[in-house]
Order: structure tokens, then sequence, then C-alpha cells
């Protein structure tokens, strides 16, 4: 019997050489630093520049941060913080209320769609209804709450109609109130996300197997369904802590112009094209996100949700 195989007819088979690692990753490296580090860069790098109401004068000054923490050595006269820290810590106030209350909403929520709705196609189509919100502006949906929480709104108009109030109540529109309404009502949907996709890769066998032992409700969902959450609570968290602190948009017009917040600032200096003190600010709010997040990734490894 004559053989037919390659090796037969002097053709030696040579197999496809892999392409190596660093190639294959040259083209995502690439993009990380055009789009990312560099912008980053040129961010620091002017940082240190001085400027002047016509230019910006290229060069190395601390000028910048020192303007910044101008006077933050002592308290003011009235016992205040200086006007950066005072910033820092409104920021930070909103930045936990938003993420204490989007962290309630988002688990409930989440807790619901994955275990006690049974159904695939109806979790699908709950899940979507949650989108619905991201399918309009975030300026229109902030917008909506004006004729809602207005002096003439509707729910002023029902308070005092219902005799709940003698007067309309001025705190529910342009507050801090309705800044935190709003930042839990555009941001909900991303610790939504990160905690049901956690839930949903829970064995359902643990569950059994708690209610098996005598664990009730309560116990099984702190000591089991939390614990198995956690990556998924910290990625929700990075997600909606890192957006409301750098978020200037949202405070401008929830706040009536009237709330700073450091991307407030920054929005502010940039306008008025001090873009070297800009950028030493994004530089602060950059290393004080930064923290946060080394913080929060302390607490559970994301690479394996990742």
């Amino acid at each position: 019997m004559i053989s037919t195989t390659p090796a037969a007819h002097g053709v030696a088979h040579t197999p496809e050489r892999p392409m190596p690692a660093w190639w294959q990753a040259a083209p995502y490296t690439l993009v990380f630093v055009l789009f990312f580090l560099l912008p980053l860069g040129l961010i620091l790098m002017v940082s240190f520049w001085d400027f002047n109401e016509y230019e910006l004068l290229p060069g190395f000054t601390l000028r910048n941060y020192a303007s910044i923490f101008e006077g933050c050595s002592t308290l003011t006269d009235h016992g205040d913080f200086c006007v950066t820290l005072s910033t820092y810590l409104s920021t930070l106030k909103f930045s936990f209320l938003v993420w204490l209350i989007t962290l309630v909403l988002g688990f409930a929520v989440a807790y619901f769609l994955a275990f006690h709705v049974r159904s695939s196609g109806m979790q699908t189509a709950l899940f979507v209804l949650c989108t619905v919100p991201f399918w309009t502006s975030n300026v229109i949906r902030m917008i909506s709450w004006v004729p809602l929480l207005g002096r003439n709104g509707l729910v002023n108009q029902a308070l005092t109609g219902l005799g709940v109030v003698d007067e309309p109540v001025e705190w529910l529109l342009f507050s801090d109130f309705s800044v935190v309404l709003a930042f839990v009502h555009l941001y909900t949907m991303f610790m939504i996300v990160p905690i049901f996709n956690s839930m949903m890769r829970i064995d359902r066998s643990l569950l059994e197997a708690a209610s098996d032992a005598g664990a009730s409700a309560w116990q099984t969902l702190w000591n089991v369904i939390v614990p198995l959450c956690k990556t998924g609570i910290i990625i929700g968290s990075i997600f909606v802590i890192t957006i409301v602190m750098g978020d200037f948009v949202t405070i401008g017009v929830m706040g009536g112009q009237q709330i700073a917040s450091v991307g407030k600032i920054i929005q502010v200096q940039t306008s008025y094209l001090q873009f070297p003190l800009a950028a030493a600010n994004a530089v602060i709010l950059l290393a004080v996100v930064l923290m946060i997040i080394w913080c929060l990734t302390r607490l559970v490894d994301i690479r394996k949700e990742l």
C-alpha cells in the first residue's frame, strides 16, 4: 500500500507560528497611549505652566498648585475651611450620599430581577425597562424634574392642595436635595448592572444549602449573597463615585448654579481660559479619585469578575 501523506512525497508540513503576544497587544497599546496616557500627560504638563490674561506661558511653576491650596493651612475667621477643602468636602458629600442611595436601590432591583423573576424573558424585559431613561439625554432627564419640584410645580401644588404645607417648599429644587435626586436618577443603573451580573453567577444550590442548614432569608442574604456580590458592588461603586466626583452639569443645572463642586470649578476656570489652573485642579481631582479606587480595589480582586 502506497502512502499519500505529504511526508511520503518529501513535503514536510510546517505548523504556522503563532503571532507574538507583544504584536497582538500593539494595537490596543497604541490606542491606550494615544487616547489615555497622552491626554493625561498633556494635562499634567500644562498644570505646571504659567498664564496671564492673554496667553499660556510654557515653563515650570508651582504657582497653580500653590494658588489652589492657598489659605488651607488655617481656618477662616468664621471657622470654615478654605475654598478648595470646602469644595472637595461638598463633592465627597454628594458622592457618598449618591453612592449609598444607589447601592441600596441597585441591590434591591438586582436582587428582585435575579431571584424573584423566574422567567429569563421577563428578566430581560425588566432589565431593558431599567435602561429606558438612558434613551434620552441627561440634560432632558434633569430638566424634567423642574416642572415637578419647582415652586409652582406639581409636587408643591399637591402638597398645598392637600393642606400638608401652607406655602410652597423651597428646598425641593435648586438645592442639595435636587442634586442628589438627579444623581440617583441618572446613575442608579451603573450600580444595578454589575450587581445583577454578580447575582446571576451565584450557584443556586448554595442558597438551597443555606436554607437546609436552617438559615433565615436575612442570614442567607447577608452571609451568602452579599459576599458573593462583593465584586459587583465594588465595580458599581467605582462607576458611581468616579462619575459623581467629576460631574459639573448636574450640579450646575439642579443646583441652580449655586452649589460648588470640583468639576464645576474646573469648568469655570476653563471658561475663563485659565487652562493651567484648571489642569492643576484636574490633576488633584484625578489623584483623589485614584486613591478612592485604590482603597475600593483592596477589598476585592476585580480581575476575577473581569
